[in-house]
């Protein structure tokens, strides 16, 4: 049975229980959605060894679903049920070796090729359910325990597809991945403001003198300034503390992860560029800046 070529969104109670996909059509769901839609970077690069696309494809459209469940259904109760609903799918997968949603039929047969445990999914699984319930944090330390959900097992899984899975490897990938989180965050504080999210902390907008009802109030001021430098500093040195990863996979992998490290240090510099006014203007990287970073990152790459 054909699947429906429909954003999350727009079919997720369209499915029917009973529905069984075969294998190719799951596959080309997965693939259609993950090449209709990226913000910095497409899902792989070109570069990146092509019997490994259709397991990124498969992985990202996980990932797509359970994020649509969590923000773009505008009922927290309700993204609750179907993020549980979600987990039941993961848990039925991995328990039983059953797949009936397309992502499932698909995501199977990466897991089975790369021996991708059931952890990472299911803790991101956790992230979506936890911001349906917490949207406020109080520290940094907050902010990046919530990383350790929400972003850090992404990078597990691209180690998986490459065929890395040692913690070493693992503790770098968590540098970067928190890092490109906090990067989306800070240059998504206008877009978070009207889902009630705040993700700056709150001991750092005290620090600076700068009030939650301001923020609200899309207030710019040399207070929000501040905020903004310090905040853009700590993603910042987490970048630097990942980037030694990028020697340590193979050269197709690397570009790969070095772009989205470039990619997100480059959204920063954005942000330094506007003055640190995301209240205002969303900073976003163009097509021509795209072209750049993959260049900068393709010579660093060839000595290698």
């Amino acid at each position: 049975m054909a699947v429906a070529y429909l954003q999350p969104k727009d079919y997720v109670r369209t499915l029917p229980a009973s529905t069984r996909y075969s294998e190719k059509d799951a596959l080309a769901y997965t693939r259609w959605l993950a090449t209709q839609h990226y913000e910095n970077f497409q899902v792989v690069s070109f570069l990146l060894p092509k019997h490994l696309h259709q397991d990124f494809y498969n992985v990202y459209s996980f990932c797509r679903w359970a994020d649509d469940l969590g923000d773009e259904i505008g009922d927290p109760q309700e993204s609750l049920r179907l993020l549980a609903w979600w987990r039941q799918e993961l848990v039925s997968l991995f328990e039983n070796g059953e797949a009936a949603h397309p992502v499932f039929v698909a995501l199977k047969i990466t897991i089975e090729r790369h021996g991708i445990p059931m952890q990472p999914f299911e803790r991101l699984i956790q992230a979506f359910e936890h911001d349906q319930v917490v949207t406020r944090y109080q520290s940094f330390d907050e902010v990046l325990a919530y990383c350790v959900n929400s972003a850090n097992p992404v990078g597990h899984l691209v180690l998986y597809l490459g065929g890395y899975n040692d913690p070493e490897r693992q503790r770098l990938s968590d540098f970067t991945c928190s890092a490109l989180q906090l990067a989306n965050f800070w240059q998504d504080v206008a877009v978070d403001l009207k889902k009630d999210r705040v993700y700056l902390p709150l001991d750092l907008l005290a620090r600076h003198g700068y009030t939650v009802e301001e923020l609200f109030l899309l207030e710019f001021n040399e207070r929000f300034r501040s905020v903004m430098m310090e905040a853009i500093s700590v993603a910042e040195g987490l970048f630097r503390q990942g980037l030694p990863l990028v020697k340590m996979v193979d050269r197709r992998l690397s570009l790969d992860l070095d772009l989205f490290s470039r990619g997100g240090l480059k959204v920063l510099d954005k942000i330094r560029a506007q003055d640190y006014n995301v209240l205002a203007c969303r900073p976003h990287i163009s097509k021509v800046e795209r072209v750049g970073i993959l260049l900068q990152c393709l010579r660093r790459l060839l000595p290698l």
